[in-house]
Order: structure tokens, then C-alpha cells, then sequence
């Protein structure tokens, strides 16, 4: 069945792969980006106007938000799924990664408010709906940095934390109105704009200690998303379901 999904952050990278992927499945995507307009745009004009827009917003301004999900709702007819994508002004440099010494709260608090205030801000905006029709799917991004910090990146891996017990709790509440939450936690994905800075010593030292003896691709990580999103996932949520190449087991 078509859904009309959200994905926050989508204009590029990971969340590029993600809207590409459920549009080629067929559903309607909406675009959400916040500087990237021309990328947004191009994203638009290959996948069709009759599946996609794009709508900029800054995702941790709830007003941004709540008319994201207005202008989204009124050209769809309604928001079926929602993708918690959006990377606030982080890249993945080790060699430009502050030790934890020399960190900031305000380092920390960047990633919190771009991590768990844009979600908090995107669920709650769209619940409304959820309620109403009983029937919902949320999916938001984590990381396998949190269980295997094989670069301390200290301020992003708190926040992606924190968004798995957010989903859970959210998981826990809603799942009674029809409302299934989960997470997607990637590896350090080859390549996308935040993690081009990677040395390609890191990405190959990733890369041989996996079982499968590879480095987690954004297409992985899209896969696992739009199953999520699907019909055939109406019995799960409250999980966190790593994508790494087995780097991490639970």
C-alpha cells in the first residue's frame, strides 16, 4: 500500500538513499531539507512530482515543524510514517574530534537539540494524525557508535543514545493506539557527506573486523528503514535494529 512518509534530512546522504528507496517502492516522500534547496530540488525532479516535495524547515524549531507537517499533510492528504533522519552540524573527522576534555556542554547540547529535540518535535507534530487513524510508523536514525565507540565521537553517540530510550518510551506509550516506533542504528556509512572526512584507514580497519568484511552503505540502512515502514513490520516495535555488517551483535 502507498505511504506517504517524512524523512527529516533528506536532501542528501543517507537520507537521499532513504527517500530514493521508498519512492522506488512506491510511495509518496516528503523532502525535508534545511539549506540544501537545489539538492532537494533535484531529488524532486528525478524521483517525480507526483511522489515527492520538499519542504525546507529547521527541525528543531517546533513552529518550522508544525508548518512542515501542515503543507506536507495538505499536498499528500496525510502523513502515514515519519524518518527522524536530520544530522545537526556534525561530521564524522577523527582527527578533528575535541577529546572529551576539551569539550564543551554546548557541544553536547548542539547534538542533543539536533537529535532528540527534532524528533521529539516531528512526533509530536505529526501524532495528532497517528491518533486519529490509529495507525502509524515511526523509524528514527541511531548509531553503533553507542555499544562499539570506535572513535569517541563523545557529544553524537550521547544524543543517539538517548534517542533509543526516547523511542522506546514513545514505543511503550503509543503502541496500544497502533503506533509502532523503532531505530535504525548504522555503521559508519561509506560514504556520505558527514563521514567523507573518514580516513580510508579507519574505513578499512571498520571493514576487516566485520563478519561480512565490509564497510555499512546508506543502502543498507535504507533497506532496513522502508521494511520498517512496511506492512510486513506491523508486529515490531520498541527495537533497535543494528546495521553494521555484524561489527556489533546483540
Amino acid at each position: 500500500m502507498r505511504k506517504t512518509v517524512l524523512v527529516t534530512g533528506s536532501s542528501r546522504g543517507l537520507g537521499a538513499t532513504t527517500v530514493k528507496t521508498l519512492a522506488e517502492q512506491g510511495h509518496n516522500v516528503v523532502i525535508n531539507y534545511f539549506q540544501s534547496e537545489s539538492k532537494a530540488q533535484q531529488l524532486v525532479e528525478e524521483i517525480g512530482t507526483d511522489q515527492a516535495i520538499a519542504i525546507q524547515a529547521d527541525v528543531t524549531k517546533r513552529d518550522e515543524v508544525e508548518a512542515l507537517v501542515q503543507k506536507a499533510s495538505q499536498h499528500f492528504g496525510q502523513i502515514d510514517a515519519i524518518v527522524n533522519n536530520a544530522l545537526v552540524g556534525f561530521k564524522f573527522d577523527p582527527t578533528q574530534q575535541k577529546a572529551f576534555k576539551d569539550l564543551s556542554w554546548e557541544d553536547y547540547q548542539q547534538q542533543l537539540d539536533g537529535t532528540l529535540k527534532s524528533a521529539f518535535n516531528v512526533i509530536q507534530s505529526v501524532l495528532p494524525q497517528f491518533i486519529d487513524r490509529q495507525d502509524g510508523a515511526i523509524v528514527s536514525i541511531g548509531t553503533n557508535l553507542y555499544q562499539n565507540p570506535v572513535v569517541p565521537y563523545h557529544e553524537y553517540t550521547t544524543a543517539k543514545a538517548g534517542l533509543i530510550g526516547l523511542t522506546r518510551n514513545v514505543a511503550a506509550e503509543l503502541g496500544q493506539q497502533g503506533i509502532r516506533a523503532n531505530v535504525v542504528s548504522g555503521g559508519l556509512l561509506k560514504t556520505t557527506d558527514a563521514s567523507a572526512a573518514t580516513t580510508p584507514e579507519v574505513f578499512d580497519m571498520i571493514g576487516q573486523t566485520t563478519p561480512l568484511r565490509k564497510v555499512t552503505t546508506p543502502q543498507d540502512v535504507a533497506n532496513m528503514v522502508a521494511y520498517l515502514i512496511s506492512d510486513q513490520a506491523t508486529g515490531i516495535t520498541g527495537q533497535n535494529f543494528t546495521i553494521d555488517g555484524g561489527l556489533t551483535m546483540n
